[in-house]
This record gives C-alpha cells, sequence and structure tokens, in this order.
C-alpha cells in the first residue's frame, strides 16, 4: 500500500517536471525553436487543430521557422493563428505551398519579460509537485488513522516522500536555470 502510494506520487511528479520542461520549451529564445508552434491551435475548417497536426515544422535558418501544411487549403488559416499569436511578434509570410516565420530579435528588455514568465510557470509546477506531495502525504495519514501500517514504516515512507519532493523540485529549478541562460544569451 505504502508503495503503491509512492510509485503514484512519484509518477505523477514526474509528469509534472516534463509538462514543465514542454512550457518552457514554448517561451522563445533568440533562436527560433519548432517547439515553438507545436502546441499552436489553428481553426481549421471550424475545428480546433494543432499545429503539428496540420503540418510539418522546421527551422532552415536560426531565426526562421517554415511551416509546410499538408492540405494547402489550411495555409490562410495557419497564417492567421501565427500573426494571432501573443508576444511573438512576427509576421508570417506565406508563399502559396508553406508559411515562413522570420522572429525579430529580441530587445533586453523582452528577455527580462521571458525570464519572469518562465520563473512564474516554474513556480505554478513547483507548486503542483507539492500539492502532490500534499495528497500522498494524506493517504499515508490515512494508512496510519486506519491502523493498515506501522510508525516506522509510514515515517520511512514520508522520508521517501520528502526526497521524492526534493529531487522533483530540483529538476524543475535546473530546467529553469537553463531556460534563464538560454533567455539571456545573446
Amino acid at each position: 500500500m505504502i508503495t503503491e502510494i509512492l510509485a503514484t506520487a512519484g509518477e505523477k511528479m514526474g509528469k509534472a517536471v516534463e509538462s514543465a520542461k514542454e512550457d518552457f520549451s514554448t517561451i522563445r529564445t533568440g533562436r527560433a525553436n519548432p517547439a515553438l508552434f507545436q502546441k499552436l491551435m489553428v481553426d481549421y475548417y471550424g475545428t480546433p487543430t494543432t499545429l503539428s497536426s496540420l503540418g510539418s515544422i522546421a527551422n532552415p535558418e536560426a531565426r526562421t521557422i517554415v511551416v509546410t501544411p499538408y492540405d494547402k487549403g489550411a495555409l490562410a488559416a495557419i497564417e492567421k493563428a501565427i500573426r494571432d499569436m501573443p508576444n511573438l511578434g512576427a509576421n508570417p509570410t506565406n508563399d502559396g505551398s508553406l508559411v515562413r516565420v522570420t522572429l525579430p530579435d529580441l530587445t533586453e528588455e523582452r528577455r527580462k519579460e521571458y525570464v519572469k514568465v518562465v520563473k512564474t510557470k516554474a513556480e505554478d509546477h513547483r507548486v503542483a509537485v507539492r500539492n502532490i506531495r500534499r495528497k500522498a502525504k494524506d493517504d499515508l495519514d490515512a494508512l496510519k488513522k486506519d491502523g493498515l501500517a506501522g510508525d516506522d514504516d509510514l515515517s520511512r515512507a514520508e522520508k521517501e516522500l520528502e526526497a521524492l519532493t526534493k529531487t522533483n523540485v530540483d529538476n524543475i529549478d535546473e530546467a529553469l536555470k537553463r531556460k534563464e541562460a538560454e533567455l539571456l544569451e545573446v
């Protein structure tokens, strides 16, 4: 029972760390990154669809992204979705077969704004990890209350849970440091 609680908590915390890394990848740095557009929703014939399922996304140059749609009829919708993307500041061009997006250089002020956004996202994910810890702790306390586990076992499990939480929070912090360095790199 205790091992199941710890295993479930560990799995959920791992997913929170992966989610943090995914969120960080959607924030643009000085270089163009196809991950910026992976989750972009495009109104495809009235249905919200992710850009990655409508076409291939490539980055042939440092500040350029090229989207080649599988259906040429989606070009205008893709171009509009990219143009409406918040915090991008890019103007996509459509040549009839693909959409080319050239990202402008980031100003120092803009980089610092992005660092704040990344820190906020990191804190949200740390809170998610702590909430998972709290839920697991409540489950362990319920075992103790019901008499299904001894004090020694629960004490050991709580220590493991704290170590697991610290490891996952540290992983989020490490990903934050890498993203921060990437953002501030000129």
